[in-house]
């Protein structure tokens, strides 16, 4: 019979060193996961799973089994993430104005950079998520975050507003503020929420390989996972802004994250 995580938060704390890493084995990768949503880079997430892994179990003893265990673990790391400083995903950071007017500029019918159909694929789902992630930025730290966790991992406004502490009320007006600038902004810019829109993923590949958001060389996510650019139609029972997130599966957290935090802990 498998631990659940309660019974295992319980086992660590009481200094139990296998539990705690089956435990850490067990969250790191909604850790990594709801890092990625909220800076973007992978590098970024990655350095901030590590730092948010290291609170959880340094401050294990805090947890008082009033929430869930996993509740507390999203309020960490959201604790976190709200004061994370990046520099690398200020490209993407500003006002919905100025990225619409990146949206809007570069089109191409043709993509000058590869005729090869699988590198294609690739970089039209890279375009995807970076260009929709990215959006995300555009929102400020705490509606960034209310939106990711109710729309993206579909937490209620009760659980909701434990993780950010603050009331019921202030989550879903904040809520309701960030889900009406993103659908709006699909709606209005972008090709797969609505088709009547010009943009396209594969028309923006060369421009933005030439204004260095992608890399053709070091694609952030489209080695990740298959293409989810693909399962947006599929999800013909959810409104198109959020099928457009919620397609994005759920990636594991690199390997060498848990082995930094065996080294830096001992849990050898």
């Amino acid at each position: 019979m498998k631990e659940t995580i309660e019974n295992l938060a319980e086992k660590a704390n009481s200094g139990d060193k296998k539990a705690l890493e089956a435990l850490v084995l067990k969250i790191k990768d909604y850790v990594y996961n709801l890092s990625l949503k909220m800076l973007l880079y992978p590098e970024d997430a990655e350095d901030a799973t590590q730092d948010i892994l290291i609170k959880i179990i340094t401050h294990l003893s805090t947890f008082n089994h009033k929430s869930k265990f996993m509740t507390w673990v999203y309020r960490v790391a959201t604790n976190y993430l709200l004061t994370y400083k990046s520099q690398k995903n200020k490209g993407f950071a500003m006002p919905f104005d100025d990225y619409a007017n990146l949206i809007a500029a570069g089109h191409s019918e043709t993509i000058r950079y590869t005729a090869n159909e699988g590198e294609l694929a690739l970089l039209e789902e890279e375009v995807k998520i970076s260009c929709t992630q990215g959006l995300l930025l555009c929102l400020n730290a705490p509606d960034r975050m209310v939106y990711i966790l109710s729309e993206i991992l579909e937490f209620d406004s009760i659980e909701g507003s434990e993780i950010m502490a603050i009331t019921s009320q202030n989550f879903r007006k904040k809520l309701s503020r960030s889900r009406a600038k993103i659908r709006n902004f699909l709606n209005n810019k972008c090709g797969l929420a609505n088709p009547k829109n010009p943009c396209r993923c594969n028309k923006k590949i060369d421009f933005l390989i030439d204004q260095n958001k992608v890399n053709p060389k070091d694609l952030r996510f489209a080695k990740f996972s298959q293409r989810s650019i693909d399962l947006v139609e599929k999800l013909s029972d959810l409104e198109k802004s959020v099928a457009i997130y919620r397609s994005v599966p759920q990636v594991k957290a690199p390997i060498l994250i848990f082995k930094n935090i065996k080294q830096i802990l001992a849990l050898d």
